[in-house]
Formats: structure tokens, C-alpha cells, sequence
């Protein structure tokens, strides 16, 4: 059985600057495994988050491929992309993207909107996304009453609530304490473990490199080591 979630063949890509173009990333060779807890770290304009998007059908390469479960990212349609994100992909970002209007149980209920649920079901699985980040009981709150950590633990439960196979991360503790970094890290721990989702973050943060048990390093726009490391105890 082929556990290969992510594969990433001699990926280039380039964007127009002027009459010219930026080169972000250069011949990019990369397999990810089910179950994988990796992290792309180095320093900012490393490449890191384009790399992030086009794992998440969010943009395309400009040479190359990238196959995402099963999909050449290149060759989907915007209608079949957007599906593979909605039904497959979660995504966390540093600054949550919550709907302050919204409570929280209506957030996580968002990512369940676009597909064809009952409202019981949809129940179901927005309280157990809650559980898995320990907050249902603020099922009710709106996100102004919410700590930070309290924040990206709802952005954590909405990624999960369709339970992807890939959850995406992008600088996940960016405004995060360390105490709440923490807390939020050992979360996404538990549901790799648990439920065997493949996360890839996207990091400078040394935080969160204590936890990765793959670090593929990336400087300008290459990939200079790529290292299955032995997570800290933390």
C-alpha cells in the first residue's frame, strides 16, 4: 500500500516582478508520509509558506509537480481544488481567521457548511472537534471572549472538524506565549498520534521545532537538509 500523501517532483516556481520574475522556489524534491509530523523551517523568504500553498491547492507550480493525495495539484480544476480543500485540507494560520461576529461553535461549524450534512451531524462533529481542543464549554463565545491560545485552539478544531488528511500549519504559535505554544503544539501532537492526520507546518519558531519529528530545512528557495529528528521531550 502507497502511504505517500505528498510528492513534490523537480517543483520550480517563479512570479513575475517588473519584467522579470522571482524564483521562490528551485527544483524541489520532497515525499511525505501519512502520519507525518514535519515542519518547513528557515528564515523568512526561505519559501516556506509558498511551498505551504501549493500543498494546499492554493496556487499551482511553475515547473514541475505536486501530487496531493492522489491529485496533481496542476492539472485540478478551481471547482475540483476547492474541493480537495474543503473535504481533505485543513489549514491553520498564525492569526486565526476567525469570524468575530461568529460564536465559536458557529467558526468550527463553518468548515461542515460546504458539505452535504445533516445539522445533527454537523453537531456531532463541530462538539467533538471541541472536545479534542478541550473548549466545549465556550461553544457559545464569541472570539473577542477568547484568550489567544483559546483562539488558535478553535482554528485547531475547525481545521479538524472535517477531519482532513493533511492539516496544514502555517507559523501556527506566531502570537502565541510560550506556556500557550505549548499547549497548542501538544494538541496537534495528540491528533497526528491519535488520529494519524499528516501535519506540515511552516516555522521559524524553535518552539515548535522541539516537536517536529521531521525538519526539512529550506534557504532560498531550496531545500538544504532534510532531517528525521527524534522529538524533544517537552
Amino acid at each position: 500500500m502507497d502511504d505517500k500523501v505528498i510528492q513534490l517532483q523537480s517543483l520550480t516556481k517563479r512570479f513575475p516582478v517588473g519584467n522579470g520574475y522571482f524564483t521562490a522556489l528551485t527544483d524541489i524534491n520532497l515525499e511525505l508520509q501519512k502520519g507525518e509530523f514535519a515542519g518547513l523551517v528557515g528564515p523568512s523568504g526561505s519559501g516556506k509558506t509558498t511551498l505551504l500553498n501549493i500543498i494546499g491547492s492554493l496556487d499551482v507550480p511553475s515547473e514541475g509537480t505536486a501530487t496531493v493525495l492522489g491529485n496533481s495539484i496542476a492539472q485540478l480544476s478551481q471547482k475540483q481544488a476547492a474541493h480537495l480543500r474543503n473535504h481533505h485540507i485543513g489549514f491553520i494560520f498564525q492569526t486565526y481567521n476567525l469570524l468575530p461576529v461568529y460564536t465559536v461553535y458557529e467558526n468550527v461549524e463553518f468548515a461542515l457548511l460546504l458539505q452535504n450534512m445533516s445539522a445533527n451531524d454537523r453537531r456531532k462533529s463541530v462538539m467533538q472537534a471541541l472536545e479534542w481542543v478541550g473548549l466545549t464549554d465556550k461553544e457559545k463565545s464569541k472570539p473577542s471572549m477568547l484568550s489567544g491560545g483559546e483562539c488558535q485552539r478553535v482554528a485547531i478544531a475547525r481545521s479538524m472538524v472535517k477531519k482532513p488528511q493533511i492539516v496544514l500549519a502555517d507559523e501556527p504559535t506566531a502570537n502565541l506565549d510560550s506556556k500557550n505554544s505549548h499547549h497548542i503544539l501538544q494538541t496537534m501532537q495528540t491528533l497526528n498520534e491519535e488520529l494519524g492526520v499528516t501535519f506540515v507546518f511552516s516555522t521559524h519558531d524553535e518552539k515548535v521545532m522541539q516537536y517536529l519529528k521531521r525538519k526539512i530545512s529550506l534557504a532560498d528557495g531550496r531545500v538544504v537538509k532534510d532531517e528525521t529528528v527524534m522529538a524533544d521531550s517537552v
